[in-house]
Parts: structure tokens; sequence; C-alpha cells
């Protein structure tokens, strides 16, 4: 479970038939990749990333969402500075009634 959760955490082995012969990377192997096959392979490591960070972003909903587009920020009209106080007819006639039992308990 703790690995399902973490996976930033990584892979770690030490026993010696974990590990297995690199065909790719010997050195007898062809060292020239087609451009295509590059390019192909960018846009691969690209995707994988982008899915790795969507993949961290759903499992660590603490993290939050940090936003620095200006487009991405909403105006509250509601709580701004400006905005006029208004107060409705039953707060004002509450208000008043509390004063005046304050007022009377003095």
């Amino acid at each position: 479970a703790v690995d399902y959760m973490h996976p930033e955490v990584g892979v770690t082995t030490t026993d010696g038939a974990c590990f297995g012969r690199n065909y790719f990377g010997r050195a007898s192997a062809a060292e020239t990749e087609d451009d295509e096959f590059a390019d192909e392979r960018a846009e691969v490591l690209e995707e994988a990333a982008a899915l790795k960070k969507l993949a961290m972003d759903y499992m660590h909903p603490e993290v939050g969402v940090t936003a620095t587009d200006g487009a991405a920020f909403g105006r509250n009209y509601f709580s701004r500075p400006s905005a006029p106080e208004v107060e409705d007819v039953e707060e004002a006639e509450e208000r008043a009634l509390v004063l005046a039992e304050a007022a009377a308990l003095k």
C-alpha cells in the first residue's frame, strides 16, 4: 500500500537476480538513431512527463494548485473593499433589537 500511495519513492533492489543485460547500451550496439525516431521519442518522453505530473497532482491533493496566468483569476465582487456596505432589513431590525436589549440590561 505504501508503494502504491507514494510512487515518488521509487524502486530499490539489491538482489543480483533482478538485474538484466542491457542490449541497447552494450559496446557492440549501433549508436545511431533516425531523426524520426528521435523526434517521436522526445514527444513520448514529454507526454510521459506530463502524465507523471498529472498523476502526482492526483495522488497528492494536499499540495494545492498554483496558477500564475492572469486569465485564471477571477474577481470577487462581494467582498472587495470598494463594494458598498449592504445591510438587509431583517438584519437591521435584529441588530436594533439586540442593541435595545443590551441597553436595557445596563
